[in-house]
């Protein structure tokens, strides 16, 4: 398969098949390292953490796709971390291969395994996989979007006060972005530490809305799961996000997202 040309619907049920495939087998290997003692490291900060388990997955996935996919772009959480400046040209491969690192290393429970794919810059197919749960949401615009094998309904367009919304910690104890006022708004919060973990209860319908700042590995399956779904995913001012960089999102359906702006721009005064 050449790159340049839109992917089959064939060739996106083998892509779909492989990246299953090599999820679950990364996701036994996470399995027997639960009990062993890890190799942890900081990278940015004391609670942005990298163990050795992170490392070892995304160079397996990395190198199942690269093999696959020779012209395929890869980018990972892990290593450079950089999106490339043509990454809108043909198949881009978003990995983050312990998503909820520091669940991982505290827990032992609540992360997830994640890889977006993206076909000249649009959302072309998604997996998450919550490892502990046994939980795989998989699927894209051409698919559909799947939890394990059951088929997974269309997001619930209701106003912001019917539902939970999962949060930022950091955002919301500094009331960033009128966060709080939001919050006051809506049914209740829930906090997962995880992209992935919340995006589960996002998909499902448990929780209406997610706002966060998010690197593109942490939004890239997700967004392809969401708005297959219905949900928007925008910035903070309404504006389409870029993919390039960690930035504020909100992911929720049109009616939520319309007030969740509304407040968080300061138009609610």
């Amino acid at each position: 398969m050449k790159v340049d040309e839109k992917m089959e619907q064939e060739a996106l049920y083998r892509l779909s098949r492989s990246l299953q495939k090599w999820i679950l087998e990364a996701a036994a290997y996470t399995r027997t390292q639960i009990k062993q003692p890890l190799t942890v490291s900081t990278k940015s900060g004391p609670n942005d953490l990298v163990t050795n388990v992170d490392c070892a997955n995304q160079a397996f996935l990395a190198e199942k796709i690269k093999t696959a996919y020779p012209n395929a772009q890869l980018v990972g959480e892990e290593g450079a971390g950089e999106v490339p400046d043509d990454w809108q040209q043909g198949l881009t491969f978003f990995i983050d291969p312990i998503d909820g690192t520091m669940n991982f290393v505290k827990q032992r429970a609540n992360f997830a395994i994640m890889i977006g794919v993206y076909e000249d810059g649009q959302p072309l197919f998604g997996i998450i996989y919550d490892v502990m749960a046994d939980q795989l949401f998989w699927g894209g615009p051409q698919l559909g979007i799947f939890e394990n094998e059951a088929a997974l309904k269309n997001a619930v367009d209701e106003p912001l006060q019917e539902g939970l919304i999962c949060v930022n910690t950091r955002m919301l104890v500094t009331n960033e972005a009128h966060l709080q006022e939001v919050l006051y708004q809506c049914s209740g919060v829930r906090i997962y530490g995880s992209a992935g973990i919340t995006f589960a209860h996002l998909l499902k319908g448990q929780v209406q809305a997610y706002i966060s700042k998010l690197a593109p590995w942490d939004i890239a399956a997700g967004r392809v799961l969401a708005e297959t779904l219905g949900f928007q995913v925008l910035q903070f001012d309404g504006q389409p996000i870029s993919m390039m960089r960690k930035e504020g999102m909100i992911i929720a359906p049109k009616q939520a997202t319309q007030e969740i702006v509304t407040i968080m721009n300061g138009s609610n005064d």
